[in-house]
């Protein structure tokens, strides 16, 4: 596989930075981002929007799983959710923009968009700003192809991608059934226009990755890989992993 995105490729991406329990390094914080860093990794992480609209360096829609507090975080500042420790440790909750300047463009940095699947285009709208102004190797993906088809239109030169498995959490927003949600998933993710592909390497192998990547010719990561079997299968079938839980 070969193109203008071989850079997205070039290397493994950690899953949500390099995040190790047993060093109290916990995910999507600058500690995990910048081992990740120190290691030569690709950074993944996930955004949330806050109450103002700002893109906030977070898995989860609400508080409390690794952090204190229990607030859901659209419903918070971006001023305040920066105010939010992570248990156990000296590390606070990251804007996207924190991130682009801890990373400075040293390793990949690829984004994934949480969404509610209710086509709220904030989150879009503050990753297509942010990261027109970073001069480092960056891509977006998501879920939802309301997310990419806004990231397409609001900045058409970031990478864009779409995440997927073979139960889309899409198609169970929708309340479809299986086949006519399928049909409509990738009738809407191809209107986006993704320019790589991430893949569950649970679900691997499968037709949808198969045909982006040997047909449409786009990259293809399989997430999450925690293993070396994993590793074996993802080598077979895609183009490079997100991993965590081990050292490829």
């Amino acid at each position: 596989m070969s193109g203008r995105l071989d850079w997205l490729i070039a290397r493994p991406v950690a899953h949500r930075g390099l995040h190790d329990t047993q060093r109290n390094i916990i995910e999507n914080t600058p500690s995990a981002f910048a081992a990740a860093v120190a290691s030569g990794y690709g950074i993944e992480c996930d955004l949330q929007v806050s109450a103002d609209g700002e893109a906030m360096v977070h898995h989860d829609a609400v508080l409390g799983r690794l952090t204190e507090g229990a607030a859901r975080l659209d419903s918070m500042t971006a001023a305040a959710l920066k105010q939010v420790s992570f248990k156990n440790t000296t590390d606070h909750m990251m804007t996207l923009g924190d991130l682009c300047d801890l990373v400075s463009g040293r390793v990949t940095l690829l984004v994934e968009l949480k969404s509610r699947f209710d086509r709220d285009q904030r989150l879009a709208r503050r990753v297509a700003s942010t990261l027109s102004r970073y001069a480092g190797p960056a891509a977006a993906m998501s879920f939802d192809p309301a997310q990419a088809a806004g990231l397409r239109a609001l900045a058409p030169a970031l990478p864009r991608g779409m995440a997927a498995q073979r139960h889309s959490p899409y198609r169970e927003e929708k309340g479809r059934s299986a086949l006519l949600g399928a049909a409509t998933y990738l009738m809407d993710a191809m209107g986006a226009g993704p320019q790589f592909l991430a893949y569950s390497v649970d679900d691997l192998p499968a037709a949808l990755p198969a045909i982006a990547r040997r047909v449409f010719r786009l990259p293809l990561l399989a997430w999450v890989v925690r293993n070396a079997q994993e590793q074996q299968t993802a080598a077979r079938y895609a183009d490079q992993i997100i991993f965590e839980g081990f050292r490829p």
